[in-house]
């Protein structure tokens, strides 16, 4: 029996229509709340420029000020601009007050720098699903207690506890030559653990355009990281019952379906773990452009309260008792509510479906209120309420694409009335049913389309590529991964068949998929282009798409070209003739040196392999290169055989054409069968080889022909490479020691006058003799290595030899990133940490190496 309630609200959705200002005591009150929430985001996002810690007082203050406008606005009546003003002030202070405040809540959970490299003994439990890769297992704990287990050895007391939040990793041990190294226990979600762990505070590679992992770690109140030396595990079942029941699916998951790729993306659906896709996939789908399907994002959060509250209306409609008790639409409306929270706690409660659960509660409040907001009034205050929950959300792409998918949608929605004109009383059911099919695959038509279209601006900006085949791809993906497999994958939780299904239409996605991103120009990618072309490009997405007359809609033409325009970015920007630039890229321990003539680009070593599937070449190279719109590499010079120095080339030579390849490798390595079967010219660099670029000379220094037939250390044959401009130069020494630089010293003498020295061997005790300091006599010397490496690169007695003679030195560890343009001073050259800082990066406690 079907009940109707004719006193009930109307439904918890944004209306469209002439009402575009709230109802909060007529137009010029409406506009100034308006205002005043613009002035909020204003005053959040100014405070995320900050580069400094916000002072403990500051809040007070700034809340205080707030205030004491806003009284003064509303009790002694100000009107006109004095009061919208004052409410504008009051609204861009509450905000900046709000994020300040939170900000130093958690600047204060920081590891003590007493804690930082000693052995730590820790008690916690696992607080998260742990990521289970091929060396290793990552996971965050919970702590119960802490101590140092050096200091109490010797009978002191340990100075400070570590954060609350741990992010730490734990990792095969190394074993003697010829036996197995010592893998981890399995350690799972729930479990109670003391563990000995080496802490240091966050700290993450620092690239022009690169991932921001410390603002990551930052925004999920992760103050510390480190590994695990050993472990004792105290108790299986601990605390943490939702991330045990998360386990408990995924192991279900992994048993039950056999095809790993298949089963990665099911866990990914079901419990949020995206570390379960593997890395191939990943590409595969951001190629596509299906990647967003993939992970819990803020669709799958919307979709799920829809379907739940449609669910939700549909049986309340069906019982007498509960319409009494409670109008239908009220139900569906806090059910769905309901239900997309607890599906995003079941997920991992991600920082994405936070915000989307902070969205949809904001829309049912607004509603539930009986005020008729229009939907950029609703969309705003949804922003307003997640900044304050969560003010670092306005520096993450996710926070923007949501809220940009909701507005072009609405705003390129059909007007509302008459439009779509109901069926006749007589028409037949097969002909209700065939119309309202057609109506529901042209709104999904038209939904995809503005949501491919609209959105490209943004990703542009955001990811500098788009995809193609994009809209081909995602009008297939979106009903089967939103509508079948992510369903089976929750159904599966109660009947595991489902798993198996789920499995198989992933797998035929998938080879679907392949097809599109095999197809040419299946991406289109453009470099990273300045600020004010950024925001002409979005303007340009939102006119396109938004229901306006056709010769407004024009005008986004003009405004895209900047976004979308060959050499726009600054690879656009060469040096002139005769001059170079070097980029010397944070990628941790090991060397990764671009240096750009006017016309060319020549690649210095690749960088290291990162623990799991990724590397350098991958995680650093690849996205820094198209951020600067190089989509070649002339020449990829790979010094020794070592893993941190090639250890992204094959990710270079498979993403990349690549001119040639010149190295000190075997023919048998696999770099150099994976050049060969590219067709990539591959030659063996030796001492006497030159070539010139666009007026700048390059000249190989090292090894001799001769060492390539004698039996030594790959580090003895590395390639020394010599790049001299009009003005400057630069000597990139690899990893040659002591007596290589001897022979160099012998051979060259005061030919090896450069700049800029790049530090032989990371700094190491063995190298960077003093017979070639006096002979380079650099300007400048840049160390690339790791953050509190093993091997302490670079070695203090190394530094006090550069130190002795006034020679700065610049260490990608305290200065990310260094750039420098041989056409300019070598003290105008940047630190991509230094130039980018914000409270929440990692600090250099010496500041002689920054």
């Amino acid at each position: 029996m079907v009940v109707s309630h004719r006193s009930a609200p109307t439904p918890a959705l944004p209306q469209r229509g002439r009402a575009w200002l709230p109802p909060l005591g007529g137009a010029a009150v409406g506009w100034r709340w308006v205002l005043g929430m613009l002035a909020w985001l204003a005053g959040v996002a100014c405070q995320l420029q900050r580069g400094e810690p916000p002072p403990a007082w500051g809040p007070w203050l700034e809340a205080g000020v707030a205030l004491a406008l806003a009284c003064a606005a509303l009790r002694l009546r100000l009107r006109g601009r004095a009061c919208t003003l004052a409410l504008c002030l009051a609204g861009g202070l509450a905000g900046l007050a709000a994020a300040d405040a939170q900000a130093g809540w958690r600047l204060q959970q920081v590891l003590p720098q007493a804690l930082e490299g000693r052995d730590v003994v820790v008690t916690g439990v696992v607080a998260t699903l742990p990521q289970v890769g091929p060396q290793g297992v990552r996971f965050v704990l919970a702590v119960d207690k802490a101590g140092l287990a050096a200091l109490r050895a010797a009978g002191g007391t340990a100075q400070g506890e570590p954060p609350q939040r741990l992010a730490l990793g734990w990792y095969a041990a190394r074993a003697a030559k010829g036996q197995a190294p010592v893998v981890p226990p399995a350690v799972r979600a729930g479990e109670r653990w003391r563990l000995t762990l080496r802490l240091g505070r966050p700290h993450g590679l620092f690239n022009p355009h690169g991932f921001d992992r410390e603002l990551n770690l930052f925004e999920q109140g992760v103050r510390a990281t480190g590994t695990v030396r050993r472990g004792e595990r105290l108790q299986a079942e601990a605390g943490h019952p939702v991330e045990r029941w998360r386990q408990r699916v995924r192991d279900g998951i992994e048993a039950a379906v056999p095809d790993a790729r298949a089963a990665g993306v099911l866990s990914a659906l079901a419990v949020g773990d995206q570390g379960a896709i593997e890395a191939g996939d990943w590409t595969l789908f951001r190629v596509t452009g299906v990647a967003h399907l993939m992970s819990i994002s803020g669709l799958h959060v919307t979709m799920f309260a829809w379907l739940a509250a449609a669910a939700i209306g549909w049986a309340w409609r069906r019982s007498v008792r509960a319409m009494r008790w409670w109008p239908a639409p009220l139900a569906a409306r806090w059910g769905g509510l309901g239900a997309a929270t607890a599906y995003a706690v079941f997920a991992g409660w991600g920082v994405p479906a936070q915000r989307t659960v902070g969205m949809l509660a904001v829309v049912a409040l607004l509603s539930a209120s009986g005020r008729r907001w229009p939907w950029p009034w609703v969309l705003l205050a949804a922003a307003v309420a997640v900044t304050a929950w969560d003010p670092w959300a306005l520096l993450q792409p996710g926070f923007w694409l949501s809220f940009m998918a909701v507005a072009l949608l609405m705003t390129s929605a059909p007007p509302s009335g008459g439009e779509a004109a109901e069926e006749a009383p007589a028409a037949s059911a097969v002909h209700r049913a065939a119309a309202a099919a057609g109506r529901v695959l042209r709104e999904g038509l038209r939904t995809q389309w503005v949501a491919t279209w609209g959105l490209a601006p943004l990703g542009l900006v955001f990811f500098q590529q788009v995809s193609v085949v994009g809209l081909l791809a995602n009008l297939v993906a979106i009903p089967l991964v939103t509508l079948l497999v992510t369903p089976l994958a929750l159904l599966g939780v109660a009947w595991p068949g489902c798993w198996l299904l789920g499995a198989w239409l992933v797998q035929q996605l998938s080879v679907g998929l392949a097809h599109l991103a095999a197809w040419p120009g299946a991406v289109w990618a453009v470099p990273v282009v300045p600020g004010w072309a950024q925001c002409a490009g979005l303007l340009a997405g939102g006119l396109w798409m938004a229901r306006l007359p056709r010769a407004l809609r024009w005008l986004a033409l003009p405004l895209a070209l900047p976004l979308v325009w060959p050499g726009g970015g600054p690879a656009g920007r060469p040096p002139p003739p005769g001059q170079f630039e070097v980029l010397a890229a944070d990628v941790g321990q090991g060397t990764a040196v671009l240096l750009r003539t006017r016309g060319h680009l020549l690649v210095f070593d690749a960088g290291p392999v990162y623990a799991g599937e990724n590397d350098a070449g991958q995680r650093v190279l690849l996205p820094l290169l198209q951020a600067l719109g190089h989509a070649r590499i002339d020449r990829l010079v790979l010094s020794h055989r070592d893993s941190d120095h090639v250890g992204g080339a094959l990710a270079l030579l498979q993403a990349l054409p690549v001119g040639e390849l010149w190295s000190s490798i075997e023919a048998t390595h696999p770099v150099r069968v994976q050049a060969d079967q590219l067709g990539v010219p591959a030659r063996r660099c030796e001492a006497g080889q030159s070539w010139v670029w666009d007026g700048v000379r390059f000249e190989v220094l090292h090894p001799p022909a001769a060492d390539h037939a004698r039996p030594v250390r790959p580090n003895a044959l590395s390639c020394v490479l010599r790049v001299a401009g009009a003005q400057a130069s630069v000597l990139l020494a690899g990893d040659i020691e002591k007596a290589q630089e001897a022979a160099l010293v012998a051979a060259q003498g005061d030919a090896l006058a450069s700049t800029v020295l790049l530090v032989p061997h990371h700094g190491s005790r063995t190298s960077s003799t003093p017979a070639l300091l006096d002979r380079v006599q650099p300007a400048m010397a840049v160390v690339q290595a790791g953050h509190r490496n093993r091997f302490g690169h670079p070695a203090p007695a190394v530094l006090q030899r550069y130190a002795a003679r006034g020679i700065p030195v610049r260490d990608s560890a305290a200065c990310g990133a260094w750039r420098w343009r041989s056409d300019e001073p070598v003290e105008a050259a940047s630190c991509e940490r230094l130039r980018q800082r914000r409270y929440w990066h990692w600090r250099a406690p010496r500041a002689d190496r920054g």
